[in-house]
């Protein structure tokens, strides 16, 4: 066998199906941002398919559509850790609580960053109070505070902090929108009487190694106890994920 040539063969054969796929995920972006270009049309489409399926959306469905692109973060060693860390002075808390009050003071003290991060009820119950940490005015799903509740106290924590190290070289890309997501959604995965009672905007990914992770923009949708990613440049969805709420 002529192994040069069966090498230039397998190049050859690789570098087509790149630009087979390629094509295959601007095609798909092209016709989701096609969608996209009528927000009403949109919004009389997913309508129709909430009737025809009795879906219920009890969420508010977000209008924006920003210019977004993949980042790179690298978790602090000091602030991160999967062991919960017991508080000296235990102190009342509520998500409800406005910046600035006396008891968000205490937290604020008490929690080093505290402010970088916001209040997930999606992911809060059973004396968990769940946030995430905050890239600009988006919420990075992985990168965690978890505060522990006893009694009516707060009694421990656990947290991840990252610091973003790099944005990806390519340039921002617009967002598909909340209704395409749940169009293709509603369409492909969700039973008839879904109800959905989350969609929000933010960062998902994978962890690189012990201390780097890689985040692109993602549609986080919950509904009947599941959550959904759904990729929010080309519209690509992951496998569910059990809410443990």
């Amino acid at each position: 066998m002529d192994w040069s040539r069966a090498k230039t063969i397998l190049i050859l054969s690789f570098f087509l199906l790149n630009l087979v796929l390629g094509y295959q995920l601007w095609t798909t972006r092209s016709d989701l941002l096609e969608f996209d270009a009528s927000t009403a049309s949109a919004a009389e489409e997913l309508q129709r398919l909430i009737k025809s399926k009795n879906i219920q959306i009890s969420a508010e469905l977000p209008t924006e559509v920003p210019r977004l692109k993949e980042i790179v973060v690298q978790f602090d060693e000091k602030l991160t850790s999967d062991k919960e860390i017991t508080l000296e002075t235990p102190f009342k808390y509520s998500p409800l609580l406005s910046k600035g009050a006396p008891r968000d003071a205490a937290a604020r003290a008490a929690i080093p960053n505290m402010d970088k991060y916001q209040y997930d009820p999606v992911l809060s119950a059973n004396g968990t109070y769940m946030f995430h940490e905050m890239f600009g005015s988006f919420p990075m799903f992985e990168v965690r505070l978890e505060l522990k509740e006893q009694n009516g106290l707060i009694t421990s924590y656990k947290q991840s902090y990252a610091e973003v190290k790099s944005e990806n070289e390519q340039k921002e890309q617009k967002v598909i929108s909340s209704y395409t997501v749940l169009r293709s959604l509603i369409d492909n995965y969700l039973p008839s009487g879904t109800v959905i009672s989350s969609i929000k905007l933010g960062y998902h990914g994978q962890t690189f190694d012990s201390q780097t992770m890689f985040l692109v923009p993602y549609w986080r949708v919950v509904c009947n106890g599941d959550i959904y990613y759904v990729h929010a440049l080309n519209g690509a969805v992951d496998p569910p994920q059990r809410n443990k709420k």
